[in-house]
């Protein structure tokens, strides 16, 4: 459980330097107020005991997100992000560092997505140990966009039952709640992280922790990575039950969808994950 106190932790000094430290090399696009990384500092010096205040107080209100669209590679259609301002970056950064510092040792070994010190290299190698170990076939799941249907009230209820400080839970469902700017016009939706967020992949584990949790329970061999999920099993038959199970457990229980056109129940050197083919004992990468 996290202390009251934990709004303080997060504007503490050395947390600020690190967050500050860490959006300036990973620049990005200016948000709606066409502020740059490089902008930001000097703005800093000027504002940012006003913001602290805001913050501290729990009332700090985030910009909305600036809509974007980029092509995906190779096909026609085109991936929906959402750009925050580089003040909200920063801050969604602060709190990142905070939260996963003290929350990342609960979630799943199996879970190899946006977390510290794991690689995708890693979630492979487990992969391939599962195959060598005789589970040929793989249940592949696939979350039809994940990051468009996170169900906010579910979220808030999982961040709730570790965090005390509700300044912080206040202003997490603010950054949920910003809205997007397109066309000139902010919708706001009871759904979905913007994807350009640094939250929001720590976000993202949070909700699929519980899917974690649920499989382990079962004694599945499995290895997530963000909305990739493949089970790891001996027959088809047991693929094909453990198939319908997960899929329940998504769309009833997490309130998500299956992408049922990239899920199937297959040998695994027909199937891709984290960019590799396992041929044999053999992981191609494509």
């Amino acid at each position: 459980m996290f202390n009251k106190e934990l709004m303080e932790v997060i504007c503490e000094r050395n947390n600020l330097k690190a967050a500050l430290k860490r959006v300036s090399r990973n620049p990005g696009s200016p948000g709606v107020d066409g502020m740059t990384v490089d902008e930001l500092p000097d703005y800093l010096k000027a504002h940012w005991l006003a913001i602290k205040a805001s913050l501290l107080e729990g009332r700090y209100q985030p910009r909305a997100v600036k809509r974007v669209e980029i092509p995906k590679p190779g096909r026609a259609e085109k991936r929906k992000l959402g750009i925050p301002c580089v003040l909200d970056r920063f801050i969604q950064q602060a709190v990142l560092q905070v939260l996963q510092r003290q929350w990342d040792r609960r979630f799943s070994d199996n879970s190899y997505g946006f977390r510290p010190r794991r690689s995708t290299q890693e979630g492979i190698a487990r992969a391939q140990s599962y195959l060598e170990a005789g589970h040929g076939y793989v249940v592949d799941v696939d979350l039809e966009k994940f990051f468009d249907q996170v169900n906010h009230d579910r979220l808030l209820s999982r961040l709730a039952a570790r965090i005390v400080d509700k300044r912080v839970l206040k202003l997490i469902r603010a950054y949920l709640r910003a809205g997007i700017l397109d066309n000139g016009l902010v919708s706001v939706s009871s759904k979905g992280t913007p994807r350009c967020g640094p939250l929001s992949p720590f976000l993202s584990n949070v909700v699929l922790d519980e899917l974690d949790k649920e499989l382990e329970s079962h004694g599945h061999c499995h290895v997530r990575h963000a909305g990739d999920c493949n089970i790891y099993v001996s027959i088809r038959r047991a693929g094909e039950r453990v198939m319908g199970g997960v899929s329940r457990f998504i769309t009833e229980r997490l309130e998500l969808r299956v992408n049922e056109g990239k899920s199937a129940v297959d040998i695994l050197r027909n199937r891709t994950f984290l960019g590799c083919t396992f041929t044999g004992n053999i992981v191609t990468s494509q």
